[in-house]
């Protein structure tokens, strides 16, 4: 099977890739970036394409799925005002510092 080809994967992974990558194209990921990342997942996920033969079907793993989205935004919600305003005026002056390497 060459590389890219997704005849070896069943009408569900195909289904659940085509829905993982539209969700990192709704937050801005270029199609050529979600579409590698999502083949990445559902392989992680169901160890790749459908297999044939007796005893070699497995659980499936969705902890890469749960994963995404439950970080986000943690670091900044356990800290104060006036701590995320400094850090916002520290990144202002730095990128003004730095304008000229661009």
């Amino acid at each position: 099977m060459p590389q890219g080809d997704k005849s070896a994967y069943t009408a569900k992974q195909k289904r659940k890739a085509a829905h993982i990558e539209e969700g990192y194209e709704d937050r801005g990921i270029s199609e050529k970036e979600a579409q590698r990342r999502a083949w990445a997942t559902v392989n992680k996920e169901s160890g790749g394409g459908k297999k044939s033969g007796s005893g070699r079907g497995h659980a499936e793993n969705h902890e890469s799925s749960k994963k995404g989205g439950r970080l986000g935004g943690a670091a900044a919600a356990s800290t104060t005002k006036e701590e995320r305003s400094a850090s916002a005026k520290k990144a202002a002056a730095t990128r003004k510092r730095n304008e000229h390497h661009a």
